[in-house]
């Protein structure tokens, strides 16, 4: 009966989860992250043979931090213990805020997770990036990366006694950024002060058109066209308010780690732009100058035009050249 039982056991032992795909140590082993804010960090780290998925998010055009064409080049899974599993990869870069039941299914499964939390901070989304290249065998990487956000950071100061105008990011709707978060240092470091302080609003909330009509910033930044952005614009015109509309793309809110560059490097653009436009008159796109030889001055929300973003989000290795 014992003889019996033997092969048995050595069947069930050849189910067990590979440890190390391809045989090479951990800079080959594979990687799936359920994470979209990984996902940007881990596309700048590794080769894209080492990723065996992202986070469906990243192929989301409103919680993507990638470029979609980018974020398409990969297989995505929703994040389920059972897609996770199957892809048998050698480590899973996930969020804290995943299900209990989903990282017990992970680690009966025998694989290595990593949990994520979301820095609020600068420093702290640096800490994270390294924590990560760690993780997956590209320190020297990951040190680069943080230069790049330190460099970035550095070329967004405003000059010495530059003034620091209000500033209120929405990231969709009526919903706003608040303060202690990371856009709210971004938005410090290039120059501007948080409106949402002005209104008591800590963290993200949402925001009343008649609340910021009673105390317009001068500038607000907008993801996009909306419904609400659109019933906004027309009631700060009507009051006067001397504020400047600027657009601040979705993919620039969502995370830290490489999506500093971008986001901070925009914002310090908007931010110099307003140096050149006298405050009394904010010349609107395209009317400005007709206006002016009118002899009309322009009140109200108006648009910043603005040069596209380019190359400024990663591609994965080998690509970019």
């Amino acid at each position: 009966m014992k003889l019996a039982i033997l092969p048995l056991v050595l069947l069930l032992a050849g189910c067990s989860p590979a440890r190390a795909p391809g045989g090479g140590g951990i800079a080959s082993q594979k990687i799936v992250s359920t994470n979209p804010c990984a996902d940007a960090i881990l596309i700048d780290l590794v080769p894209a043979n080492r990723i065996a998925a992202i986070s469906h998010y990243s192929q989301d055009p409103g919680a993507t931090s990638i470029p979609l064409d980018v974020a398409k080049r990969f297989a995505s899974t929703t994040g389920t213990a059972e897609e996770v599993i199957a892809l048998n990869p050698a480590l899973v870069l996930t969020s804290s805020f995943t299900p209990a039941s989903t990282r017990t299914a992970y680690e009966r499964a025998g694989l290595k997770t990593l949990l994520l939390d979301s820095p609020v901070t600068i420093a702290a989304s640096k800490a994270q990036v390294l924590q990560i290249a760690d993780a997956v065998g590209a320190t020297e990487r990951g040190r680069a990366l943080n230069v790049r956000i330190d460099r970035a950071v550095a070329s967004a100061r405003p000059e010495p006694g530059a003034d620091n105008p209000s500033a209120l990011l929405f990231i969709a709707g009526d919903l706003v950024n608040g303060s202690g978060t990371l856009l709210d240092e971004l938005l410090a470091k290039a120059g501007f002060r948080d409106a949402a302080i002005d209104y008591g609003l800590a963290f993200t909330g949402t925001l009343p058109i008649e609340t910021i009509a009673a105390k317009p910033p001068r500038v607000i930044l907008t993801p996009g066209p909306s419904r609400t952005a659109t019933l906004r614009a027309r009631v700060l015109a009507r009051t006067g308010a001397n504020t400047v509309e600027a657009a601040f793309p979705r993919t620039l809110v969502n995370c830290g780690g490489p999506t500093i560059i971008p986001a901070i490097t925009r914002l310090a653009a908007i931010r110099r732009s307003l140096d050149s436009r006298p405050p009394s008159s904010p010349l609107p796109a395209g009317e400005g100058r007709a206006a002016q030889q009118r002899g009309v001055r322009v009140t109200g929300p108006v648009a910043l035009t603005l040069p596209p973003l380019r190359g400024s989000l990663p591609l994965p290795l080998g690509e970019g050249k």
